[in-house]
């Protein structure tokens, strides 16, 4: 269990809610800040940007290498791509002053060591890693040296790289850690979600685990929750009509308002383990069947198998006793509609 801002993430906490901003932005200032402030309508807990340039993350070539090649983004150059998504870093400053003046928690994914100081530099407040950028071992150990919770995907990566990065994060320093669960492809198709991973992420590296999600849809994330996901993460945008780079598979802000509720409501529904019964039953206790006589019957007569019945209210003796009862002598008349209690049997 660890704190951002305030905000505990943990498995005795509810879902952290992230809103990624992503290139959503479509190149505006003003919508950025608009985003923001839808997201934090919504009830998200955190909202989170990306800082890069396209020369941080790629080179300008046009090499068949750099040319993507199927999915949403076929025929873009790399360069050209992260031209059109990438946050500015001269925007930075106004978006987090604008976020705490909002009082909602923004942080970022940095892809190099120049992005990691800008945001050191601005008090940022959590660092998330990318899937792409996970097995970045050098960039994950630089991270973790500046003492901060590191949220990191693990989409496409193996087993021992997972174990890796984890060895790099708390090399550097980092204790304050969270996997996501993640399937990097946008959108990720929900047959292919696999969501029990988060069960064996879990068990086998002994940290909290979210849920990074691009599936369409709220299934997953409240799959995931009730799984233990201690943190959702989901793409979002003002309206996928405004075409970007990641519109189409980003949520709208109604959506984001039901995956909030429905994250929170499947946490709460998870309860604890036991067999201590809930308070709201309470009043359902007197509709159990129980024992009642059927019969006027008087002092002295036995009960017969037609004199009792096993019905609802549950004001008499549980069903378990009927064959007991059979054959016993009443001590005193009853009526029909009356509970069978111990107090009306002859000890005998």
């Amino acid at each position: 269990m660890f704190k951002i801002e305030g905000n505990e993430i943990g498995d005795n906490a509810a879902p952290y809610v992230i809103a990624e901003l992503s290139g959503n932005h479509n190149g505006s200032i003003e919508r950025a800040k608009l985003l923001i402030k839808t997201a934090k309508d919504c009830g998200v807990h955190a909202i989170k940007i990306q800082t890069y340039t396209p020369d941080t993350m790629t080179i300008d070539c046009s090499n068949e290498d750099f040319i993507v090649r199927g999915g949403l983004w076929n025929g873009y150059k790399l360069y050209d791509l992260y031209s059109e998504a990438h946050t500015p870093y001269e925007w930075h400053d106004e978006l987090f002053s604008y976020a705490r003046q909002l009082g909602i928690t923004l942080f970022s994914t940095p892809f190099d060591e120049s992005a990691v100081d800008l945001l050191d530099k601005i008090g940022v407040p959590a660092y998330k890693i990318a899937s792409f950028e996970f097995t970045d071992l050098p960039l994950i150990r630089y991270v973790a040296k500046k003492g901060k919770p590191l949220l990191m995907s693990t989409g496409m990566a193996t087993q021992d790289e997972i174990s890796e990065t984890l060895e790099a994060a708390r090399s550097g320093g980092c204790n304050n850690l969270l996997l996501f669960h993640c399937v990097s492809s946008y959108p990720a198709p929900i047959e292919q979600a696999n969501i029990k991973q988060i069960l064996n992420l879990k068990k086998i590296f002994g940290v909290s685990v979210g849920l990074s999600d691009h599936t369409i849809g709220n299934a997953a994330a409240i799959s995931a929750v009730a799984l233990g996901a201690c943190a959702i993460e989901k793409h979002f945008t003002l309206s996928r009509s405004h075409k970007g780079p990641d519109s189409d598979f980003s949520m709208e802000p109604d959506d984001l308002r039901a995956l909030v509720r429905d994250t929170r409501d499947a946490w709460a529904s998870l309860g604890c383990e036991g067999f201590e019964r809930p308070s709201s039953e309470v009043g359902s206790k007197v509709f159990k069947r129980s024992i009642y006589f059927v019969s006027d019957l008087k002092a002295g007569d036995r009960i017969g198998v037609g004199d009792i019945r096993r019905i609802r209210p549950g004001f008499g003796l549980p069903p378990k006793y009927f064959e007991e009862l059979v054959g016993k002598t009443l001590v005193k008349n009853v009526n029909r509609g009356q509970p069978v209690t111990w107090d009306l049997l002859s000890e005998l």
